[in-house]
């Protein structure tokens, strides 16, 4: 038998099974990871803005209420009421019968139209603009922009009234 032959060496290389993951099955689990972070995430910023266009819809009826509600006190000539619906910082500006007398000034309001409401936040406070068409008793029509804000008592109006 033999003559000094030996047989050729083999290496052979064990793996232990499940010790080391293919490439390709890695790169899927990283994949699956980003993959569900991002929907997470644009499903939270929808549910976000969603949440944040309701507010801001369900703020607009009580900003154009106050307004309105001001409007039509001033135009039917009931200016304690419409004092009554000032912030308490334009009430500090204005006294009852300076505010009376500028209402009647230069023509009183015979009649109003809400045209546009925009709600804003600003501090955490809500504050809105009411954009509206005054008509005078003299029949001109001004554009004036209205700014209520939302106190702890409801919307009032808060700034130049007129």
């Amino acid at each position: 038998m033999g003559r000094g032959r030996s047989l050729p060496s083999v290496d052979v290389a064990y793996e232990v099974a499940g010790s080391r993951a293919r490439p390709g099955r890695a790169l899927r689990r990283a994949l699956l990871v980003v993959g569900v972070t991002l929907f997470v995430c644009c499903v939270g910023a929808a549910g976000l803005g969603a949440w944040n266009y309701q507010s801001i819809r369900l703020a607009e009826g009580p900003a154009k209420k106050a307004t309105e509600t001001f409007l039509t006190a001033v135009s039917s000539g009931d200016h304690e009421s419409a004092y009554g619906r000032l912030c308490p910082a334009t009430r500090e500006q204005w006294s009852l019968p300076r505010f009376a007398l500028q209402a009647q000034t230069p023509s009183a309001i015979a009649r109003y139209a809400v045209e546009d409401v925009k709600i804003s936040s600003k501090d955490g406070q809500q504050r809105a603009t009411v954009a509206v068409a005054l008509t005078r008793q003299s029949g001109s029509v001004d554009q004036h922009e209205v700014p209520v804000v939302k106190g702890d008592d409801g919307w009032r109006v808060c700034g130049d009234p007129f």
